[in-house]
């Protein structure tokens, strides 16, 4: 159900609030260059801090302006679950395709926490979910059995964005809850080696800026093209090396501004780039032929 290149899009500000025109501009850039479908308000899209008001209007805005050529995936997750209860019902009611629920960050959860959290979420959510694991963000890993549980006893949690970096786990996933439970890539880095496992996708931060190059990636190990995919992959490298220099989304926002895409702006504690890093992301983006 959800596969190809989907993009973890960032939110443009200007002037320290929502810049609409900007965002609205980003998903006609990703309609055209073949992304498969669009994250709003997840970690690239600095949801930690939107408001509620904002996070309810970009959710619209996405919706709006996709006219459903494109799918959206909205990231609604919280530590509290009554919170995240509330803005995925929002999204659902505001025509969204489905939802990306977060671990609970700094709470850390026991793996029954992490499954009733979710159960709660699903038994009120009447569109698909896609759980999210990322340890290194949230302090706490949900574990296969966990996942797999889920899966089990939540007929709408379809699938799981993996950014553990771990394989080993990523296969006891795909193993645990079986073909029709999508495994998406949490790390751009690792695209290639979780489709080789079984993965269908990324959900992708380097997609912001290459997103041809993502969705051409995927469709080339789809269609048996390896020699493609691996080209591609290498490609890549480089340019995700680059857009991980500090921490996400400083980097790819910098990248986008001198694309010309939207506005370097980031909300504190999120803050500018580092002179020297930017010359760094610069040298790459060159030679990568983005600028």
């Amino acid at each position: 159900m959800f596969k190809g290149s989907i993009v973890a899009l960032v939110t443009p500000f200007k002037n320290d609030t929502l810049d609409e025109k900007t965002l609205r501009n980003l998903i006609e850039f990703h309609v055209k260059n073949g992304t498969c479908a669009i994250v709003p308000c997840g970690t690239t899209g600095e949801s930690a801090t939107l408001t509620y008001e904002e996070h309810d209007s970009v959710i619209e805005i996405c919706i709006q302006q996709a006219k459903r050529r494109i799918p959206i995936i909205a990231g609604t997750g919280s530590n509290s679950t009554q919170e995240a209860i509330m803005m995925t019902g929002h999204a659902a009611k505001a025509g969204a395709n489905a939802s990306l629920q977060v671990a609970p960050y700094y709470n850390r959860p026991t793996q029954k926490g992490l499954y009733e959290h979710f159960k709660a979420i699903a038994e009120t959510a009447d569109i698909p979910m896609i759980l999210y694991n990322i340890p290194s963000r949230t302090g706490v890993n949900i574990e296969p059995e966990t996942i797999a549980k889920l899966a089990k006893d939540c007929k709408n949690i379809v699938a799981i964005k993996e950014a553990s970096g771990n394989l080993e786990q990523m296969s006891r996933i795909k193993q645990l809850c079986g073909k029709n439970f999508d495994l998406l890539s949490g790390d751009d880095a690792l695209t290639l080696p979780v489709l080789s496992i079984g993965g269908t996708g990324v959900i992708s931060v380097i997609a912001n800026i290459a997103p041809r190059d993502v969705a051409d990636l995927v469709s080339a190990f789809e269609r048996g093209d390896f020699a493609k995919a691996f080209e591609i992959h290498y490609k890549l490298l480089p340019l995700i090396k680059a857009i991980f220099i500090e921490t996400n989304p400083i980097p790819v926002k910098t990248a986008m501004s001198l694309m010309g895409l939207c506005s370097p702006d980031l909300r504190l504690p999120m803050c500018a780039m580092a002179a020297e890093n930017i010359e760094k992301l610069k040298k790459v983006l060159k030679s990568y032929g983005l600028i």
